[in-house]
């Protein structure tokens, strides 16, 4: 048996017991990440805009594993206090910040000064400063934590079906993830992003032109849209031990819509 690997090896490996947070988790990928994480013992922070929506999603575990908090990740003065709720269960070990919006404009001569604030505020400015909290109070705790964003392949593509401002903030997501990487590579803690081609979401179905998503599955070596689960086996890579040498990356999984 090859040296460092045991019998009982899982793609979880070192997160029982660990306190993570998932932003974003009433949606249908956070949820499956929050899910993934409880089946590999963590005990899960789950924050999302709206406690109905975390309820729906959420509401089958038990508080034991899961800690639900409502939250709009847009007051930064907050995230501190998310922290706080996360670090009850054990020192904060990761962050998932997955949450997202997007306003569809057919036209770019239709997005508004605040399309382009609001989709900036919560996809590139909320995630930033949750990030910088999230590795600070890891820093303070001495803990070797993981923090796991969220692009688009949009930030390559600049995207498709009227998303070109979430596109915008998408791609800064992977500039802010290398810059957070070297920051913070030296106090021990992993930062990597994660790159989506189409998943099978509500907000990537919302105002989506049937014609266009059928365009772009044809344009998937895949020749299918993702189900979230499959995005969420990444994450958890990328949470666990096997990680421990991956830092300022950024994974594409887009069934081959993107190589590089």
């Amino acid at each position: 048996m090859t040296k460092g690997f045991s019998m009982k090896w899982s793609l979880g490996e070192g997160l029982r017991s660990r306190s993570v947070v998932v932003a974003g988790a009433g949606g249908g990928i956070g949820a499956a990440i929050v899910e993934v994480l409880v089946a590999s013992g963590a005990h899960v922070t789950g924050v999302d805009v709206s406690m109905e929506k975390l309820d729906c999603a959420l509401g089958r575990f038990a508080p034991a594993d899961v800690t639900l908090v409502a939250a709009d990740l847009r007051d930064t003065a907050a995230h501190k206090e998310l922290i706080a709720v996360a670090q009850k269960s054990g020192p904060l070990y990761g962050l998932v910040n997955c949450a997202a919006v997007l306003r569809r404009r057919a036209d770019v001569r239709d997005v508004t000064e605040e399309d382009w604030d609001f989709q900036h505020d919560v996809n590139l400015k909320a995630a930033f400063f949750l990030c910088r909290a999230a590795a600070e109070a890891m820093r303070e705790a001495g803990t070797h934590g993981r923090i796991v964003t969220f692009s688009s392949q949009g930030w390559w593509t600049g995207g498709f079906g009227g998303s070109v401002a979430y596109a915008a903030a998408k791609g800064g997501i992977v500039s802010m993830t290398r810059g957070l990487a070297r920051t913070y590579g030296p106090v021990g803690i992993n930062i990597n992003s994660v790159a989506p081609g189409q998943v099978r979401t509500e907000m990537l179905l919302s105002d989506l032109d049937q014609a266009v998503l059928e365009r772009m599955t044809e344009q998937t070596p895949l020749g299918r849209i993702a189900e979230p689960s499959e995005v969420a086996g990444v994450v958890l890579f990328l949470l666990s031990d096997h990680a421990s040498f991956i830092t300022g990356s950024t994974l594409n999984v887009s069934g081959g819509l993107l190589m590089y």
